[in-house]
């Protein structure tokens, strides 16, 4: 898959760091995650973050629903009914409802799902919303990225930078050794043991900054853009109009275009939205939202106050990301060549480096959102530090307690 960027932004230089700008407190979670990364915890973090979780999520799920209709009735005609779904075979089932007899290509791959469905991921969890016009025909897809893959894509950002600096490091150690023996730099032979050696120093002394605090913390390297997204289905020619009407949008402004050719194409569009901090309140009251989160460890009377008072400090827009699609390239996505799961998994597998670091940051970012969903709003200590080694078990078992299961599960 090639990514072509039509407007590119400039990296970050210092550490690449958890910046999720679909949420409206963006900041403060940034600040707890910048803390729990070099090991430092607030007695009152467990609470800040819930209040976050709950805030958040709420605005930029409502927000999502707000963009949804706007986008969709631009490009389709006539009202459109929603559907929630939980996982991706309903959203697949959608799909080869809508797309028989497109092409060739797409009746094949829905051929292939329908004899054989359980080849194809049906019981990955998704918590979104497809859209289907009067015929029943998907139109649209929205959804919040789930905290696993957002604790997974942190991992995979966070490890490009480590391995860079673990590089600069070695390379430094290299060059020391060659000024010692007196020979240039290009003259010297390093045995590969010595290579390796080199470089477990250097992952171990960028742990051991974390460790002490003086490593310089940055938002711009890891900035992810896409905890709330939409998808848009329309031919070519609906879907470039789309684009050029959202240029006059007043409260849409365009941030970044990618386009991804290859197995899989799409156009991806990165959107700052500005919400309706009146209208979110209002649903808030309407639907009872509250009434979800009360195993979240708030006291019930204190949830049912309103949303105003976890909205301080919140910022008046967010992102979300925008991908625009035809139907055949949808089926490719979920069905063919580019599927989504496939993509994640060579995602996980080809990373250039698989230290304990970045495994460590993913565990710790999956913990931060357990903390936030569970019904603990206090914990007394971080279970994972930057510079320690873990297996998934670790993790497990401290996510457990946060939900007062059985830390110790054994057959005897």
């Amino acid at each position: 898959m090639e990514k072509v960027f039509e407007t590119p932004q400039n990296p970050g230089v210092r550490i690449q760091q958890v910046y999720l700008t679909s949420f409206v407190h963006c900041e403060d979670l940034f600040k707890i995650t910048q803390r729990w990364l070099c090991g430092r915890l607030e007695p009152t973090d467990g609470l800040h973050i819930t209040r976050i979780l709950i805030c958040d999520g709420f605005v930029v799920g409502e927000t999502l629903e707000v963009m949804a209709d706007l986008l969709l009735g631009i490009i389709h005609e006539g009202r459109f009914q929603k559907e929630n779904i939980h996982f991706k075979g309903e959203l697949r089932d959608a799909l080869c409802r809508s797309a028989e007899n497109v092409a060739p290509r797409v009746n094949e791959l829905i051929l292939y799902y329908r004899t054989n469905p359980d080849f194809f991921y049906r019981e990955t969890p998704v918590s979104g919303v497809i859209c289907l016009d009067k015929g029943r025909r998907l139109i649209g897809f929205y959804r919040i990225k789930r905290p696993r893959r957002i604790a997974e894509k942190a991992n995979r950002y966070i490890a490009n930078w480590i391995f860079r600096m673990v590089q600069d490091r070695a390379h430094e150690m290299a060059e020391e050794r060659a000024s010692k023996l007196g020979i240039p730099m290009e003259r010297l032979l390093t045995p590969k043991e010595e290579m390796a050696r080199e470089f477990t120093t250097a992952e171990r002394i960028i742990a051991e900054k974390f460790k002490e605090g003086t490593i310089e913390l940055d938002r711009t390297g890891l900035t992810i853009h896409d905890v709330g997204g939409i998808k848009v289905v329309g031919d070519d020619e609906s879907l470039s109009d789309l684009q050029r009407r959202l240029s006059s949008c007043s409260t849409i402004k365009v941030i970044e275009k990618e386009r991804y050719l290859g197995n899989y194409q799409a156009k991806s569009l990165i959107l700052e939205v500005s919400w309706d901090r009146e209208l979110i309140c209002r649903r808030y009251q309407e639907t009872q939202a509250w009434k979800k989160y009360l195993n979240r460890g708030i006291p019930e009377k204190e949830l049912k106050k309103g949303l105003e008072p976890l909205l301080v400090g919140a910022k008046p827009t967010l992102n979300i990301e925008l991908i625009l699609s035809t139907l055949p390239d949808m089926v490719e996505s979920e069905l063919g060549n580019s599927i989504h799961e496939e993509r994640i998994i060579a995602q996980r597998n080809n990373k250039v480096y698989k230290g304990y670091i970045p495994m460590n940051v993913e565990f710790l970012i999956e913990y931060l959102f357990a903390v936030g969903m569970s019904p603990r709003v206090s914990i007394d200590s971080l279970p994972i530090k930057l510079w320690g080694r873990y297996l998934p078990d670790t993790i497990s078992s401290h996510i457990r307690k946060l939900y007062r299961m059985p830390e110790y599960a054994g057959f005897y």
